[in-house]
């Protein structure tokens, strides 16, 4: 039965505490697409994501309208685009171009999936479709790219680590006149999950139903209203961050599941992950000060947001059984405006944000760096962050955005939900270039051994 109670503080949670729903995300096989011939593949991708997408910004706008919730984005996800595209061994760019004109199509705010999964070596169409992406993705508008490059149970594909450092710089000095907005749309991964909502690393995993509909709420402005003044000891705020989580997560459950209905597919899960934004009041590093830290970055921030991690998990797994994805707290420099501020003065450094995320949800996410870093730095940071993944079973990720014509100091300002970077310093001196270019592979740790 409905509490009045219930239903005011949902609503205040809305109105003064930017409480949305990410996004609604339909994930959908396109393995039947698979064809010798590139056209017809492409034709079969066209027809299939149109025909089971066609409805689904229609119907969260309904969902929008009847239950007063802010759906933020509407989403798809695709097979890897890899897979696919290995039938014809064409030209991947091909597939890129129908996948926006399906996008197009159906109305949505992206579409992911141009993607390659190589943790573990590189099969037919890997290779071919890592090089395409820095075209793929400045002749695309809603298209978004992610390679998975290791695993806890396969190691560190360093070969393709290697490759993707190239492939970094490559993508920012092709769209330099958009803000290098190609590098925002790519994501490496370790671990990559298969049912992930989020942008930009959304792929529809080869264990998944041919059609599903994944839910990512968000709600770190709701977090950090229910701690401004709260007095309580460490134990306390996670106890309270915990019910917070709870409450946020129904509202993902409702909204999956309806959607699910008017949509005749499958609901799969809620990413309970708080998704930050530019706006006032909607960050995580302002959770992280609320718990006590004077500035997001100082020592202790690592603590806090292990503490903040936790109890996001804890609250949503109670009220949902389908919390998947990745689930957790992002720290995404440029969409967050706490994480922006701290970045700007300079406490919060790229070594503590590396340390940060070995306890949150991602990794490095929509870091800004000098234009004239080296591809092999930027391979190094992703085998840094690779290996925080690998050793300790979780998921990490890197975004990163080498500014073409710019030093630290300076910003990219993307806009929207993407806000502003500011540009962060590197270690440029002492190079890894020789590491980097033994290639080959990092075994698996130990702990893989699970059997």
């Amino acid at each position: 039965m409905l509490n009045l109670n219930d239903i005011m503080e949902t609503i205040n949670m809305i109105k003064q505490d930017n409480l949305d729903i990410r996004t609604v995300t339909m994930g959908i096989s396109l393995l039947d697409c698979a064809d010798s011939d590139a056209k017809a593949a492409c034709d079969k991708i066209y027809e299939k994501i149109t025909r089971k997408a066609g409805n689904l910004v229609k119907v969260g706008e309904q969902l929008e309208k009847e239950y007063g919730i802010p759906i933020i984005n509407k989403r798809i996800s695709v097979t890897p685009i890899s897979m696919i595209a290995a039938s014809s061994k064409a030209d991947p760019i091909i597939y890129a171009k129908t996948l926006q004109k399906a996008a197009d199509a159906t109305g949505v705010n992206f579409l992911g999936g141009y993607s390659a999964l190589v943790h573990k070596g590189f099969s037919a169409g890997d290779r071919e479709l890592i090089e395409s992406i820095p075209y793929a993705l400045s002749e695309t508008k809603n298209i978004c790219s992610s390679v998975n490059i290791g695993s806890t149970k396969s190691g560190i594909n360093m070969d393709a680590v290697k490759l993707l450092g190239e492939t970094i710089v490559k993508t920012a000095e092709i769209t330099k006149e958009d803000n290098c907005i190609g590098c925002a749309k790519l994501v490496v991964f370790c671990n990559a999950p298969e049912d992930n909502p989020f942008m930009a690393g959304a792929f529809h995993g080869v264990g998944e139903p041919d059609c599903v509909i994944n839910v990512g709420v968000s709600g770190p402005g709701v977090v950090s209203a229910a701690l401004k003044d709260f007095k309580g000891d460490l134990g306390e705020v996670a106890e309270t961050i915990k019910r917070t989580a709870f409450k946020i997560t129904r509202m993902g459950q409702l909204i999956g599941t309806e959607a699910s209905k008017r949509l005749d597919v499958p609901f799969g899960i809620v990413d309970l992950s708080l998704a930050p934004t530019p706006a006032v009041g909607d960050s995580v590093a302002h959770i992280l000060e609320a718990m006590g830290l004077e500035k997001c970055g100082t020592h202790g921030t690592t603590a806090a947001l292990a503490l903040l991690n936790d109890a996001v998990k804890k609250g949503g797994v109670m009220a949902s059984s389908s919390v998947g994805g990745l689930s957790g707290a992002f720290i995404p420099v440029s969409e967050d405006a706490g994480m922006i501020s701290a970045a700007r003065e300079g406490t919060l450094k790229i070594e503590k944000l590396e340390a940060m995320t070995a306890v949150c949800s991602v990794g490095l996410d929509m870091i800004a760096v000098p234009g004239e870093t080296p591809p092999e730095v930027i391979s190094a940071i992703i085998a840094d962050e690779a290996a925080i993944g690998m050793v300790n079973s979780k998921t990490t990720a890197v975004r990163i955005i080498p500014a073409i014509g710019k030093k630290s100091g300076e910003e990219l300002n993307f806009g929207g939900l993407l806000g502003k970077a500011p540009i962060m310093d590197l270690n440029l001196k002492d190079s890894p270039k020789e590491f980097i270019e033994r290639a080959g592979r990092i075994p698996a740790p130990l702990q893989s051994l699970k059997n």
